[in-house]
């Protein structure tokens, strides 16, 4: 049963359930055969609604990046979190530890101040060293971890002939949304640099990034260079993190043309859904998003851009092309929109936040979450 889009209100976002199962598969047969962990990063995708289906495939870990995203993997996802932050605070570290497996430093610094606390905790806590690889082919700078100067991740010549004696794992993230040749091609590099402390290392997280359920993405070259990696060093536990590959292609984003403005012969179809409050991704990276039932520009065709409800002079992407004129009513829905979408929302100008759902292909549409005024204003005092 396809989607009747006409049924959905808008503005939602829509997780499509069997794109999601058929993504889940992907991932636990790649577990499997490779011999990695895999664990949900909640940067990317944090849909708890849907994480007993998560739970189906055997996915219940998580790694957190704060103390919300570690209390939110151990409530709904009944697990302690692999948690890593660019920096801890005295207030919310002892929550960190009760919350967590996993505890990675990015400085050692940042070691050195917890490392008591966590000690006078009692608790076995895995303790790891984000570290910098130092080399990365993400082109867009505001996703390169490894760039000059980055504050992300320690770099070799910071640490000594050996590591403390309380560090147990060592992570690195080099990758967005990347094919696995280049994680290969950050191995190498990470191996160069740190292969001297990993004799007697547990365990080494590879971060995120990896996007498996893209199509064209190869699985096989990406389970072979994990099994590699194994043989070499076969009392490691491998650790992988992805967001993106758990929700990619997933659901819709789907809005309703509200106004049309034709200024200096430039259509704009204004929505009830903004770039900059609900897809952020499509001006930070930047990227031009795809809607159904429409193209690129083609001559001749309607072509609008796309305008979001916000007063951002900049809320607009274009243009799209459609085989009929647009109305206001019409319905707009922007594919692939669940991933790195809902996690990055934000209620500038207080514009509605668009309500969150599920459908399944038995049951129809089910309604998850909706938004109103005291979301926004209990946000602000």
């Amino acid at each position: 049963m396809s989607i009747d889009f006409s049924k959905i209100p808008s503005p939602c976002y829509v997780l499509e359930e069997t794109r999601l199962r058929n993504n889940l598969a992907l991932i636990r047969d790649v577990k499997k055969r490779s011999g990695a962990d895999i664990i949900l990063a909640f940067k990317g995708f944090a849909m708890w609604g849907v994480f007993p289906i998560l739970n189906e495939y055997g996915f219940k870990q998580a790694t957190a990046s704060s103390l919300n995203e570690a209390r939110l993997a151990f409530e709904e996802m009944g697990a302690p979190a692999h948690t890593y932050a660019p920096v801890y605070t005295d207030e919310d570290f002892d929550e960190i530890i009760r919350l967590s497996s996993h505890i990675t430093f990015n400085s050692l610094t940042q070691f050195e101040r917890f490392l008591p606390v966590i000690k006078r905790s009692g608790k076995p806590i895995s303790i790891g060293l984000r570290v910098n690889p130092e080399y990365s082919e993400v082109s867009t700078a505001l996703y390169n971890p490894c760039s000059p100067g980055s504050r992300l991740g320690i770099l070799s010549g910071q640490l000594g002939d050996t590591l403390p004696a309380d560090v147990e794992g060592l992570h690195f993230h080099a990758l967005c949304e990347s094919d696995p040749d280049q994680l290969q091609k950050v191995l190498i590099s990470f191996e160069k640099r740190f292969g001297k402390y990993l004799p007697r290392m547990k365990w080494v997280n590879f971060g995120g990034g990896h996007l498996m359920t893209r199509k064209g993405y190869d699985v096989e070259l990406l389970v072979s260079i994990i099994q590699a990696f194994k043989s070499r060093h076969p009392h490691l536990q491998v650790i992988l993190e992805p967001g993106s590959a758990f929700a990619w292609d997933t659901g819709y984003l789907v809005s309703t043309v509200e106004d049309i403005v034709d200024n200096n012969d430039v259509k704009t179809a204004i929505l009830n859904v903004s770039f900059t409050a609900h897809m952020p991704d499509c001006l930070e990276m930047p990227y031009k998003p795809v809607i159904l039932g429409a193209s690129d520009e083609v001559m001749g065709k309607p072509t609008y851009r796309m305008g979001g409800n916000s007063c951002l002079a900049g809320d607009y992407m274009g243009s799209w092309s459609f085989d009929r004129p647009l109305k206001v009513g019409d319905k707009i829905v922007f594919n692939d929109m669940i991933h790195y979408t809902m996690v990055k929302t934000c209620t500038f100008n207080g514009v509605k936040h668009p309500s969150i759902g599920v459908w399944n292909e038995k049951t129809g549409f089910k309604l998850l979450r909706e938004f109103g005024y005291e979301d926004y204003k209990t946000r602000l005092s």
